[in-house]
């Protein structure tokens, strides 16, 4: 299970450059100007290997004069109900606001596991202000410079060492399958149809469903834990906060997720949201079955048009295209059985262990026929490999130079695994280790 962490606070009190800090990106605009973070942040990091999720709250504030009392408030709670942990941002050149009083209410109120982290903290005299924040009744602040950086490492280790009393009783081992795609592709449709009944509220509208809904499915011989999660919608559409609410809800579901089904409109083919959720999906290294819906309204299909249209779609989403690619009409139940199939043969391709022995006899001979590229003069010689024991297939290679293998090396070796071993619609990790 993934771990969620969320930063909330008000604006402008550096909750975009922890963000960046944290997930080692420069995703999020940052300027002094309070509520300029407009795009929906979401990204993964990792400390002393664990790996979690950041959301920066901050992407959501409407720059408007009523922006704290109604949009912030809504936020926080919002990201009480779907984060794990909560980092509360106050800023010490400012000492305590009413906002911020507000905020920490409610966050006393939570329940949840919340460090308050006290920003602008750059200097020893700024270290004593910082004590004012025990007012806030929400424990020790933790003092950190999300600028240089000062701090954030403890932060972080606590952070981290909290995990391990925060992981939820895993249900009995049956997958769990989420349904992901941009609004009104037709996933509710898709469970409703599966279920065989209208158990979701299915409207021409985008974007009915808001929640996550999460069902068991018990039919044909298989058995798994469906979630139909709302729609995924550009970054510069999430406006309100149910928009905020259904990304991430929808996030969430792609974390606790063993499996993602991912909707494609075939009247629109894959278009840059189809897009970011999919690099969502692999960068949980998840599972990935496609599904191009509404095929039923495609005129003039010769018998190529599928064969093209699967190619556009393999080329879109390289290198890692290894993935199953389904046609169906939801509304007419065609080709339903496929997703049902695809999605369990991934989902034990996901789980698949393959033995040492098994991996070096068959690697090994195919790294002697095709030996890693001389660099600077050294030879690269890979001596043994081995599976890791990680939710999804992750080969670890034992070599002298690790260094020196390109990454087009290592994309050679991930699909010589894909072709001797079932891997399709899995992403598999490749870790070059020193011998």
């Amino acid at each position: 299970m993934g771990n969620i962490v969320a930063i909330v606070g008000r604006p402008n009190v550096g909750k975009s450059t922890l963000f960046n800090r944290l997930t080692g990106m420069r995703q999020s605009i940052v300027d002094e100007t309070a509520g300029v973070t407009r795009d929906r942040i979401y990204g993964k990091s990792d400390w002393n290997g664990k790996e979690f999720s950041v959301i920066d709250t901050g992407g959501y504030a409407i720059n408007t004069e009523d922006i704290f009392e109604t949009e912030i408030r809504k936020q926080v709670l919002i990201a009480i109900e779907e984060a794990d942990i909560i980092l509360f941002m106050v800023d010490v050149t400012c000492g305590i606001t009413d906002f911020d009083d507000e905020i920490a209410n409610i966050l006393r109120r939570s329940g949840k596991k919340v460090f308050l982290v006290s920003n602008k903290v750059d200097n020893s005299n700024r270290l004593f202000d910082a004590a004012q924040f025990y007012s806030l009744g929400l424990g020790d602040p933790w003092s950190i410079s999300s600028i240089n950086g000062s701090g954030t490492g403890e932060l972080l280790d606590a952070i981290v060492a909290d995990f391990s009393n925060n992981t939820e009783n895993q249900e009995e081992n049956i997958p769990n399958i989420a349904v992901v795609g941009k609004p009104n592709v037709g996933k509710s449709s898709l469970t409703n149809a599966l279920l065989g009944e209208d158990r979701n509220i299915v409207t021409d509208i985008a974007g009915t469903t808001r929640d996550s809904i999460t069902v068991r499915y018990s039919k044909f011989g298989f058995e798994f834990n469906l979630i139909d999660t709302a729609g995924l919608r550009k970054k510069t559409k999430v406006t309100d906060n149910l928009e905020f609410y259904s990304g991430m809800r929808a996030i969430r579901a792609i974390e606790y997720s063993d499996v993602c089904v991912l909707m494609i409109d075939a009247t629109s083919g894959v278009e840059t949201q189809d897009m970011s959720i999919f690099r969502l999906v692999e960068r949980n290294r998840k599972g990935c079955v496609i599904v191009v819906n509404k095929w039923d309204l495609i005129e003039n299909k010769d018998s190529n048009l599928m064969k093209e249209y699967t190619e556009s779609i393999r080329k879109k989403i390289a290198p890692f295209n290894d993935i199953p690619i389904i046609f169906t009409s939801v509304i007419n139940k065609q080709r339903i059985f496929d997703v049902l199939q695809s999605v369990t043969r991934v989902y034990e391709n996901r789980r698949r262990k393959i033995s040492t022995t098994k991996i070096n006899e068959v690697m090994l001979e195919e790294i002697l026929a095709y030996p890693p590229p001389a660099i600077k003069g050294k030879y690269v010689k890979i001596k043994y490999i081995t599976q890791l024991p990680t939710p999804s297939p992750t080969f670890a290679f034992f070599c002298n130079l690790p260094q020196y293998v390109s990454s087009t090396y290592k994309r050679f070796l991930e699909n010589k695994l894909r072709k001797h071993f079932e891997l399709t619609g899995v992403p598999v990790s490749i870790v070059l280790r020193q011998k």
